[in-house]
């Protein structure tokens, strides 16, 4: 039998298994038009308030824009050229590379190290998740208030701590050597989101997987890094990158500690990329200069992720393969 003879209106029917093109794309058409409708609030806040901004930053970064004088005049590449140039640019970029080695090594370890102990409970666990995800509920400026008196050269709650054990603590908060690292401390404080997509990554680790290396003689070093790590990978692979991308945006941490009083002089240590685009922006009113250095950043974070992906594909464990 021909595909002809099936198709033919004579036999008034179709053998199983067979479909009906124009049924299936007017199926096809409604379903793709009901999955628009759903998504649609989604994608008119996308291109409101993402997409519209980006593009029109994207063209102010070519004009000299005061927001004070709302006067807009033509500058080519002038900003970006200025970026080369102003010493500022390159101080706050190494400060915020410098900090991003410092905290996203240290935030994945310790958000690990929680995620392990907290896989290890068992009878109150979810007490113990709620306790440990508070300081992430905590707004950032009542953190940066509790900080500020923690982290104080003089009479700290840090310092008080290590003279007991013998231990001179630094001037956290003046010396540019301790700026970036008490800035660390307060990222480590709101870990905890991290920590659940590490310990979600845990809860799948099959268990029989370490009974089996257990009865191979393996211990607890060799099982973390022969099991769990690389179960783990895929966890571990995201968190990096979005650590990555948070610590080259810092902001809040740095400007509630050093920068919200103008009236005392902050150390040049502190000074962020985030923290001098918004002083260009929202001081001198230079929307300009401070659109191209969002562009900048923007281009460098495009860089660094693209890098990272490409390594860490190499790395990282896919249970269905790819």
């Amino acid at each position: 039998m021909t595909d002809k003879t099936l198709a033919s209106p004579d036999t008034g029917t179709r053998p199983p298994g067979t479909t009906r093109p124009a049924r299936r794309r007017r199926f096809n058409r409604r379903e793709a038009v009901a999955g628009y409708l759903f998504i649609s609030p989604w994608i008119v806040g996308f291109l409101v308030f993402t997409a519209g901004p980006m593009i029109y930053s994207l063209v102010i970064s070519f004009s000299h824009y005061n927001l004070a004088t709302n006067v807009v005049r033509p500058a080519g590449t002038s900003n970006y050229q200025a970026l080369l140039e102003n010493p500022r640019v390159a101080s706050s970029l190494g400060n915020t590379l410098f900090y991003a080695l410092l905290a996203v090594p240290l935030e994945i370890a310790f958000a690990l190290l929680l995620a392990g102990l907290l896989n290890r409970v068992g009878r109150g666990s979810g007490f113990f998740r709620t306790v440990y995800y508070l300081p992430k509920m905590t707004p950032t400026v009542a953190t940066a208030s509790i900080f500020l008196l923690l982290l104080n050269g003089n009479t700290g709650a840090i310092n008080d701590g290590l003279r007991l054990i013998g231990i001179s603590g630094p001037q956290w908060l003046v010396d540019p050597d301790w700026v970036k690292p008490s800035i660390v401390l307060m990222a480590l404080w709101g870990v905890s989101g991290t920590m659940v997509i590490f310990l979600a990554a845990l809860k799948n680790v099959p268990r029989e997987l370490y009974e089996v290396a257990s009865l191979d003689g393996a211990g607890p070093v060799r099982r973390f890094f022969s099991i769990t790590l690389p179960m783990i990978s895929g966890a571990m692979f995201f968190n990096v990158i979005i650590l990555t991308i948070a610590a080259f945006q810092v902001f809040d941490q740095a400007y509630l500690l050093f920068w919200r009083d103008q009236s005392n002089p902050a150390p040049e240590a502190s000074l962020f990329y985030a923290v001098y685009l918004f002083q260009e922006a929202f001081r001198q009113f230079n929307f300009g200069f401070a659109a191209a250095m969002a562009w900048l950043l923007f281009v460098i974070l495009m860089v660094l992720t693209f890098i990272q992906v490409r390594i860490g594909n190499r790395f990282v464990y896919y249970e269905g393969g790819r």
